[in-house]
């Protein structure tokens, strides 16, 4: 009967008889406390080489090549958080950081995180607001000269340090780790109201479930006496016969009288909305077990398509338009919140990221493009319909997706059909992007305090309680003035200006401070060759360029917040909002003060000291890669000499 090599190892080693029981206890265990006894006996100063016998040298050869083999194969035991190796807890080393199982996990992470709502209810209204066609100029050019080359960097970055959103700024420029504080209060923010959305979403979808949607007709309890059915519009006899003049629609009604209960402003909050609070309750313990888990009836009109993408060369110097396709590009692509960066460093050190990156950008722009020609069909039907320009019925943000597009699906055959996969889309669309924000979040905050965050079930605590203070402070959101303080959150908390302010300062801290030939030289090292030199200059001038002047575009044409174009926002409430967005952007400058204070030295000699990378480096380079005479290779004996002229076994270096 053949005997394995587990039970040969201990026989051998008497003092382990406790760790070599059978089940419950698993052969993990056995291979963890042989590999912890056999280091603590390689490393007792007493025991010479002469005193080893070849049996005992032989056993620890196969106790090295047991550690090495085991070393990328062995998964987390039940109750330890991802990436925990048994064996590192034998040795009292910190829990070694987790890697993607394969290229997909990240490739569809990536898609995941940044092909949101974004895409589907913004892109589409900004290409037709600012002139169609004339936006995808700035687009474009935001994209390869900021977009593409931002969120490279980051994934690259996260790859190059194995480090979240904080910790790898600290490592390849300490005096710029206020980068990852920005990013981080940023998307805390972003978390707490895009969810929202998803509750909003949540409840109309439930509310489909009825005979009849209910907002398709005037005959309910929240309906008024200026309520209008649609019918009655489309039919001109009839509407001059209602003589009406300050008239709303019953889809309208249904989302401001029934939906948020809409009261007269941000000052009167109002009472908590139960059913909404619920549906956030339960959006958000979906969100928390995916994060515990860690997975045409429309008439198609050629000139609804004209509007989409007819070129208005007036809208081609404007300003907003610039201003619009910046912030477009920053959003889509979820970057300077700390979550591509945290995705990037779950990947093994020699992924191609390169290549993916400009493949998920091509998917994440080119979705936004094909999404709008689905939604302007959407909406040229409905114009058809009621008889009226498109413009009446192009809406953007929450507008298109609880007004526009219910008010499109009543129009429709089967429309109970169309609405129930109109808000399944919604709600698969937000909960993928959310995931990633908070993974990104989590990633970040966790890599701050490693040993111990990363022990147990402790990140899963550390998740819950972050996603506990999410919801009571989200609960301000689902009250009859609700609205208001939704917009607020969006308008300022994770506005444009934040996201340029941080962009501006990642190019920098890479480009200028640490270098951009060194970051060059790093990605070669990664996936084996350099990449073309449009990312270098546009970290280098390109980026920075764009988002100075886009920056500066933006606080020129700054307008007040205000709600339907009707409603103005009180003053202490703008200064709410403004306190919002440079709770972000204050941390960059106030990092980069406490960092010099703290170093010793003349100023010139503390910001060098500051602003030069960790001793030891940025980079996570594994062991197996750096000399051919690797310990690796040649395992060691006691003394510390080479005892073996041959190599016990090879390392494959691949590229993914």
């Amino acid at each position: 009967m053949p005997v394995s090599t587990d039970a040969i190892l201990c026989d051998q080693n008497p003092d382990l008889a406790d760790s070599c029981l059978p089940e419950p206890y698993s052969p993990r265990r056995v291979v963890s406390a042989l590999i912890s006894n056999s280091l603590n006996q390689a490393n007792m100063p007493n025991i010479s080489h002469h005193q080893l016998t070849p049996s005992d040298m032989a056993q620890k050869e196969k106790l090295q090549c047991l550690k090495d083999f085991h070393k990328d194969t062995l998964k987390p035991s039940p109750g330890k958080s991802p990436g925990t190796r048994p064996e590192d807890e034998a040795e009292g080393k910190p829990p070694q950081r987790e890697k993607w199982a394969s290229k997909l996990d990240f490739l569809l992470s990536v898609a995941g995180g940044f092909v949101g709502l974004g895409n589907v209810w913004r892109f589409p209204y900004l290409c037709y607001k600012n002139g169609g066609g004339a936006f995808l100029i700035p687009y474009f050019i935001f994209l390869f000269g900021g977009g593409l080359p931002v969120f490279f960097l980051e994934v690259a970055l996260g790859q190059f340090t194995s480090e979240g959103g904080i910790t790898c700024w600290e490592k390849l420029c300490p005096i710029f780790t206020g980068i990852g504080y920005a990013s981080i209060v940023i998307v805390s923010l972003l978390n707490i109201y895009y969810i929202v959305i998803l509750a909003w979403g949540l409840y109309y979808l439930l509310q489909c479930f009825q005979r009849e949607l209910p907002w398709a007709r005037c005959r309910h309890s929240w309906n008024t006496q200026n309520c209008v059915e649609d019918t009655i519009r489309k039919n001109k006899t009839l509407w001059l016969s209602a003589n009406a003049t300050n008239f709303t629609s019953p889809v309208t009604e249904f989302w401001e009288r029934n939906v948020l209960s809409l009261s007269s402003g941000i000052d009167e909050v109002g009472e908590l909305k139960w059913d909404l609070a619920l549906c956030l309750l339960a959006v958000g313990l979906g969100h928390l077990l995916l994060l515990h888990l860690e997975g045409s009836e429309i008439h198609r009109q050629s000139g609804v398509f004209h509007c989409y993408v007819s070129v208005s060369h007036a809208h081609c110097v404007d300003p907003e338009v610039w201003i619009d396709a910046g912030t477009q590009i920053f959003f889509s692509y979820a970057i300077c919140l700390g979550a591509m960066t945290s995705l990037g460093s779950y990947n093994k050190y020699k992924y191609n990221c390169y290549r993916d990156c400009l493949l998920l950008g091509g998917l994440n722009s080119g979705t936004s493009f094909v999404s709008g020609f689905a939604i302007f069909s959407v909406l040229g039907f409905m114009a058809q319909e009621q008889g009226v320009a498109i413009a009446d019925v192009a809406e953007s943000g929450p507008g298109l997706a609880f007004i526009a597009y219910p008010k499109a699906v009543t129009m429709m055959p089967l429309p109970t059909f169309w609405a129930i996969l109109f808000f399944i889309m919604l709600l698969l669309l937000g909960l993928d992007s959310q995931f990633v924000e908070v993974e990104g979040q989590i990633t970040s905050l966790v890599d701050l305090y490693p040993s111990l965050l990363r022990k147990g079930y402790r990140r899963e605590i550390f998740i819950a309680v972050i996603c506990v203070i999410s919801y009571l402070v989200g609960l301000t959101m689902v009250t009859k003035g609700g609205m208001y303080v939704f917009q607020l959150f969006d308008y300022y908390a994770a506005s444009g200006v934040c996201l340029l302010w941080v962009a501006f300062f990642e190019c920098v801290a890479v480009a200028w401070v640490y270098g951009a030939d060194n970051f060059y030289d790093a990605i070669e090292d990664m996936i084996g060759y350099r990449p073309n030199g449009w990312m270098k200059w546009s970290w280098t001038l390109i980026t920075p360029v764009l988002c100075v002047g886009c920056f500066v575009f933006s606080l020129v044409k700054y307008k007040p917040l205000t709600y339907n174009k009707v409603y103005e926002y009180p003053d202490w409430s703008i200064g709410v909002g403004w306190s919002l967005a440079l709770a972000s952007m204050i941390c960059i400058p106030m990092v980069v003060v406490i960092k010099i204070i703290q170093s010793d030295g003349s100023l010139i000699e503390r910001i060098k000291a500051v602003a030069a990378p960790v001793k030891g480096g940025a980079s996570s380079r594994p062991k197996e890669y750096s000399l051919k005479n690797s310990e690796l290779l040649h395992p060691l004996d006691p003394n510390g000499t080479y005892a073996l002229s041959k190599h016990t076994h090879t390392i494959v270096e691949t590229t993914m």
